[in-house]
């Protein structure tokens, strides 16, 4: 049989961990040891309470059915009254609020509802690559829109060509960034709503990082007045509660963005586990205490992490928010050829920013997902290379 893939499937580049994985493999084959700055997996466990939750709620037959579409009332109800507190903003639970599994999930399938063949989007440039994936398997067409250092790794949306922006019909930006780490300023995030505004296009933020942050906490794209009336945001639990393989998160705004968004997900998922859905109402009334305790260990590696880059003289942005470092390649390296000596003489594991998207060449991601002992033993390897 002659078995052809759609030419969506072709048009995408290997997937960037994917990669990752294949070449660690190789490396771990030499009986070389790995130690992984490479994906943002938490190291930490998801919290007890969490955990206890799901342990109480598991075993009772009533939630081994199928779930509700749009998810528990209940848990689209603690939702509102979190971002209510976070960011003193109103979202209605029953038309504003959809529980996702995980935004990864969320992300991808919100092409499929607002774009007709060819239809283009604009995507960053490094960025988490389901934006880009998202948009080709609904048939549109991506429009990169480059993220410079000297532009503080934010989109300059005036360098935009005017028949693009006539043809856009979604934005995605995400602050804080990944992989970036860079913030936005509620300058920014008003100039993304005017512009947004004036040439009819969606708003999508993608909000996962928006609890990780050292000092000020970052904004929501819905502090900002009209953002409400084009504009929707993922969040995640994920990076918040340790919670990456748990798959849940939500996305609320402009009610047609969330019912249409809800549409595509009654006919291609079932829902979410309810004692997961259980699971993380505890988490978000349990937000203050988790999270502070996140935010002091990721600041701790932060600062550990940028000493040991000052004493190597490698050039970086100390980061606000996320918890990766996005560290400038050093002279006569790409992000690739950087990434690969690393890996090869000393097992060191980051991801070349190009994986990201062209604009990230140049720039290597680290992820401080490992304690303050493994940096330690990361960046006394990397002293010991010859570069």
């Amino acid at each position: 049989m002659d078995i052809k893939y759609s030419t969506k499937i072709t048009k995408l580049p290997p997937y960037l961990f994917a990669e990752i994985d294949r070449l660690k493999a190789e490396v771990r084959a030499k009986g070389k040891k790995i130690l992984s700055l490479g994906i943002g997996d938490p190291d930490l466990p998801t919290p007890r309470i969490i955990v206890q939750s799901l342990k109480e709620t598991v075993t009772h037959s009533e939630y081994h059915h199928y779930p509700s579409y749009e998810g528990r009332l209940d848990l689209r109800q603690q939702i509102a009254k979190w971002f209510k507190k976070r960011f003193k903003v109103s979202f209605d639970p029953d038309r504003e609020i959809l529980s996702l599994i995980g935004t990864k999930e969320g992300i991808g399938h919100f092409p499929f509802a607002f774009l007709e063949q060819n239809d283009l989007v604009l995507v960053p440039d490094p960025a988490y690559p389901v934006y880009r994936s998202g948009t080709i398997f609904a048939e549109g067409e991506p429009y990169y829109m480059p993220l410079l250092e000297e532009n503080d790794f934010l989109p300059d949306l005036a360098r935009i060509p005017h028949d693009i922006r006539n043809k856009a019909k979604i934005m995605f930006i995400n602050y804080p960034n990944n992989p970036t780490s860079a913030m936005a300023t509620e300058d920014f995030f008003k100039q993304a709503i005017d512009f947004s505004e004036k040439y009819n296009i969606i708003l999508a933020h993608d909000a996962a990082y928006s609890e990780l942050f050292f000092e000020k906490p970052p904004l929501s794209i819905f502090q900002i007045p009209g953002a409400k009336d084009i504009a929707i945001e993922f969040h995640s639990l994920s990076k918040t509660f340790n919670m990456t393989g748990w798959r849940i998160g939500f996305a609320v705004g402009q009610e047609k963005l969330i019912q249409g968004l809800a549409k595509i997900k009654n006919n291609l998922d079932s829902g979410i586990f309810e004692p997961i859905q259980l699971a993380a109402i505890t988490a978000l009334q349990n937000y203050d205490t988790i999270c502070e305790e996140n935010r002091n260990i990721y600041k701790r590696r932060r600062d550990e992490a940028c000493r040991y880059l000052d004493e190597l003289g490698w050039k970086y942005k100390k980061p606000s928010g996320t918890f990766y470092l996005w560290v400038n390649c050093l002279a006569g390296y790409s992000s690739k050829s950087m990434a690969q000596k690393l890996l090869e003489e000393e097992g060191i594991v980051v991801t070349p920013g190009v994986g990201f998207g062209p604009s990230g060449e140049g720039y290597i991601r680290m992820a401080l997902t490992v304690d303050e002992q493994i940096l330690e033993q990361v960046f006394h390897k990397i002293k010991k290379i010859k570069w």
